[in-house]
């Protein structure tokens, strides 16, 4: 190295002039750039010698001199001639190629083109070799594919300002893994979100879940009431067009009933009782007195099964539901709504497929005889529970039937009280969410008309575990274990009513499916199959394909193998729904409360939570919302005193009261 050299070196990346000073120590030489600085460099870190002669102030006329000669095109041009023969050159026999010189000017300017190339030459210690024509063409692809990405973004952040700012936008089918990237980031904020994290930098928002959930919300993407839960979980919302197509087809024409010897009851008089907003009607009840003179009952389930064979498409897309989902918001019914609410229902006035289940009562209520029909029901009337109430309040002579559905309801609840059936009666509530996000919450009253239906499933319930018992078919058995409950001196200490149907509630299992009958403790039934809501309910209608089969003395479409195998599955995935039924529940209630902060409420206390630190759960009455508390002063299970809403945010799934104290 002679002073006066002029060699490039890179610093932090960039490419940098510098002009041989002095030797400093054994190996390092000091330079001197064209801004003045020194440079003590190894000769490891020079990357290129230009030539000599040279003094600092020469450096920017140098850079000049080389511009011209800087064309990327002009390396591609030296690659064809180069790549047949894959010949390699250096930064002087490319110039010479290219220019027919090699002045340190133009040297240098071929070493530039050379260095900064990523398409057409490789490097091997001093010679730069040209690439083959294939991989050419792939870098080529590569990078045409990233200027692509690139122009995408940048749309894509135009079209998103755009629309921030007010402004109608077309987005575009390369916008979508953007838009879902954000989408995800809220739903699974642990996981790695790179790209939504990349656009919520670039508007200057913080990179966090809770960003990334505004934005979707200023977008117009999601609500500000947004069913996370739902997102989160496996349910999906929507039917595939195919699905629907299939649907469509069946409403058309309906496959061949394989029941064709169905039993003909349109002369029965049917009564459906629901509430009034329930579009899914998969019951009705009748009364015939028999020619012994003896009371029949009659319950009249849906037969969905007249329209789907096992293993179809809709009965596969039922299966992977599980079950019809209740929101507050609306339902998502587990077969397409055309179905469900038409031709599958038990629609007034209609000739309707069922299938019905005959019971004749001892005087204890106990069942005496049974029999179960595939048949043709034509229903009467449509009721709704208050309907049924002021029926029964009023003694309409003109509907007996009525009245001796309530009685046999009575007498059924008894001979299952008898039998040990645990009756808890907890507040219930039903939340409704309207089109504008107006919020109703309404207590279910403990009804007459409410107890006859749920006795009359029951009992449909305990025929349909009779039938499967007494000719061993598999079913969908459902049992629930003896719980272990508090002493009676306990519970009578306790103060009736809520507080003591919370005390016990606590002590319940939960129940269990098998394919083998095991007793129901809750209920009181040495066996039980829930069979009244095939429409809404999966394993209902695996119970449905069982029985009819059966019925037809055909062999059974599912073994037991086969059956536990579909209920392990379905009831995992039910579980799961009902889990986002009660958290939209839960939500729509914080918020109804959030929304009410100036209204009084009257609170029991209904338990403890963790007694040392004051924190009980209390029932707001008015409501049957059951919310946890923390309370600073001495109280005791089933005392009342009125609060008001402090704070609530139903997104973060929280609320605290303040107490209102009277003054005596």
């Amino acid at each position: 190295m002679d002073k006066g050299t002029l060699i490039e070196f890179r610093l932090h990346g960039e490419r940098r002039l510098a002009v041989a000073d002095r030797p400093e120590g054994k190996k390092n030489w000091l330079f001197i750039d064209e801004k003045g600085q020194s440079h003590s460099l190894k000769p490891q870190r020079i990357d290129y010698e230009i030539a000599q002669g040279y003094e600092v102030k020469d450096i920017p006329d140098f850079l000049a001199a080389i511009v011209p000669y800087l064309d990327p095109a002009n390396l591609e041009v030296a690659w064809e001639l180069l790549v047949e023969e894959g010949e390699g050159v250096t930064p002087a026999d490319l110039a010479q190629l290219l220019y027919s010189e090699d002045t340190p000017t133009v040297c240098y300017a071929a070493y530039v083109l050379l260095a900064e190339d990523k398409i057409y030459f490789k490097r091997k210690a001093e010679i730069y070799e040209p690439r083959p024509s294939s991989q050419v063409e792939e870098i080529k692809h590569q990078i045409a594919v990233q200027e692509q990405r690139q122009r995408d973004r940048e749309e894509f952040l135009e079209r998103l300002k755009e629309n921030l700012a007010g402004k109608t936008v077309a987005w575009q089918d390369g916008d979508r893994p953007r838009l879902e990237s954000l989408e995800k980031f809220v739903l699974q904020p642990e996981q790695n979100h790179r790209l939504a994290q990349e656009i919520l930098t670039t508007l200057d928002r913080p990179q966090t879940a809770d960003a990334a959930f505004k934005l979707l919300v200023e977008l117009g993407r999601w609500s500000i009431h947004e069913n996370l839960f739902l997102r989160r979980s496996a349910y999906p919302v929507q039917f595939a067009q195919p699905i629907l197509d299939v649907a469509q087809d069946r409403l058309i024409s309906p496959p061949e009933d394989r029941d064709r010897d169905r039993l003909d009851l349109t002369h029965l008089k049917v009564y459906t009782i629901d509430d009034a907003a329930t579009e899914e009607i998969d019951d009705g009840l009748s009364v015939e007195v028999t020619a012994e003179g003896s009371q029949k009952l009659w319950i009249h389930i849906a037969d969905p099964t007249r329209l789907i064979t096992l293993g179809d498409v809709l009965d596969l897309e039922a299966r992977r539901r599980s079950t019809s989902l209740y929101l507050p918001t609306g339902t998502i019914p587990m077969f397409p709504k055309e179905l469900a609410t038409g031709p599958m229902s038990l629609v007034q006035g209609q000739q309707c497929a069922a299938l019905s289940f005959a019971v004749v009562l001892n005087e204890d209520g106990s069942p005496q005889t049974y029999s179960i029909h595939a048949s043709w029901i034509k229903p009467t009337y449509r009721l709704t529970y208050d309907d049924v109430d002021e029926m029964l309040e009023l003694g309409i002579e003109a509907e007996p039937e009525i009245a001796d559905l309530a009685k046999a309801a009575l007498l059924r609840q008894q001979w299952r009280k008898s039998c040990g059936a645990i009756d808890i009666r907890m507040p219930e509530s039903s939340i409704k969410v309207k089109e504008d996000d107006e919020i109703a919450i309404e207590l279910l009253d403990d009804s007459l008309s409410r107890q006859l239906v749920a006795e009359m499933m029951i009992l449909a319930g305990e025929v349909a575990g009779c039938y499967g018992k007494d000719n061993n078919l598999a079913l969908p058995f459902r049992g629930q274990p003896q719980p272990e409950l508090p002493p009676e001196e306990e519970l009578l200490q306790l103060p009736a009513g809520p507080v003591r149907f919370s005390a016990m509630r606590r002590c319940m299992p939960r129940s269990e499916m098998g394919i083998t009958p095991a007793r129901h403790a809750g209920l009181g039934l040495d066996t039980y199959t829930q069979v009244t809501s095939p429409i809404r309910r999966y394993t209902d209608l695996l119970a449905h394909f069982q029985i009819k089969a059966h019925l037809r003395e055909e062999v059974l479409p599912l073994t037991g193998e086969e059956l536990q195998a579909i209920m392990f599955s379905v009831t995992a995935s039910a579980y799961e729904a009902t889990q986002v039924e009660r958290q939209t529940n839960r939500y729509w209630g914080l918020e109804y409360l959030r929304r009410n902060a100036d209204e009084v409420w009257q609170a029991m206390v209904l338990r403890w939570l963790r007694e040392d630190d004051g924190l009980c759960l209390i029932l707001l009455e008015d409501l049957g919302l059951e919310l946890p508390h923390r309370i600073s002063r001495s109280v005791a299970l089933g005392d009342r005193f009125e609060v008001q809403v402090s704070s609530a945010d139903p997104r973060l799934d929280t609320i605290r009261f303040r107490e209102l104290v009277t003054s005596e």
